[in-house]
């Protein structure tokens, strides 16, 4: 299934965020229970200010994926810029399961909910035998995001609870914003799917402390987040790998801030194989060192999580 695409034309926008306005403004006199239809018109209204980036396709970049005769895409969003390069667009704007990438939304929920004091609080892994032993212990989220532990992050979910995280995936706008009856599987098996183009979207926001949430609590995860620093760059990011339920694919998703600039990437592939993992990774950095992003150097610098 394709992403929806919700930006208005620029033409008009001025008459349509007045009537948006209109809308809003009668919210108040609307019963509780549809108070969350004035979230949507808030949300709509801030999509209708922002100008869709200028797209340019950079399919002579899907070498990297051929090499490996794998299907893939890449999606790169220069903030400043406002400029949005595509490797494989159809892909780019399909939705599909999140994956541990998801780790990053269930972070910032858990902050905001008070689930998780602090990013150095340990949390429990809930006992047992986990796909990976490293996983069988306790830990805090920044070691559990650094080695993707997921019983961990599913134990945090099960405590925020389904109500109050499909209160904040609606809020944040991530995705399809569809998580189903399972409150520890909606990202792993789905029904939650987000396209590489509106993880970008999503990760500019954050990187910019800009979505509805404490800016402690966005600062939080961008520390957890944070891979690596070089003289003149930092890179904060996750990998994904959907491997539940028939699904076999593979992200790694983040943010590059150099010389002033944000850039938010994802990139999604199929793993067909286990020693493919790694070049989620390697393909990326390639894709970002052509188009400007990273320093060529990139993958030399000081590891920070």
């Amino acid at each position: 299934m394709k992403s929806r695409t919700n930006e208005q034309p620029l033409h008009g926008q001025r008459l349509y965020r007045r009537r948006l306005l209109q809308l809003a403004g009668g919210a108040a006199l609307l019963p509780a229970a549809r108070l969350v239809q004035a979230d949507d018109i808030a949300r709509v209204a801030q999509r209708a200010e922002t100008a869709a980036p200028v797209e340019a396709v950079r399919d002579d970049l899907m070498s990297h994926f051929r090499e490996l005769d794998v299907d893939g895409c890449f999606a790169m969003l220069d903030v400043k810029a406002n400029r949005l390069s595509l490797v494989n667009t159809p892909r780019a704007k399909t939705r599909m399961v999140p994956a541990s990438t998801y780790k990053i939304p269930n972070s910032l929920i858990a902050f905001e909910t008070g689930v998780v004091a602090d990013p150095d609080q340990v949390q429990p892994y809930g006992g047992g035998k986990t796909r990976f032993p490293q996983w069988q212990r306790d830990m805090n989220l920044r070691e559990a995001i650094a080695m993707s532990n997921v019983p961990v992050y599913q134990g945090v979910a099960r405590r925020i609870g389904m109500q109050r995280m499909q209160t904040w995936v609606d809020r944040l706008d991530y995705g399809n914003r569809e998580l189903g009856k399972q409150v520890d599987q909606f990202w792993l098996r789905g029904p939650l799917a987000i396209s590489a183009v509106e993880q970008t979207r999503f990760l500019a926001r954050l990187a910019q402390q800009q979505l509805p949430a404490s800016r402690l609590s966005q600062q939080w995860v961008r520390e957890i987040l944070r891979n690596e620093s070089g003289s003149d760059y930092a890179l904060f990011a996750k990998t994904g790998w959907a491997m539940d339920a028939g699904l076999n694919h593979g992200w790694w998703v983040g943010w590059v801030e150099r010389n002033g600039g944000v850039f938010t990437f994802a990139l999604n592939m199929d793993l067909q194989r286990e020693e493919f993992a790694p070049k989620r990774l390697t393909i990326a950095r390639a894709m970002m060192v052509e188009l400007g992003a990273l320093p060529a150097q990139s993958g030399q610098a000081r590891k920070t999580s």
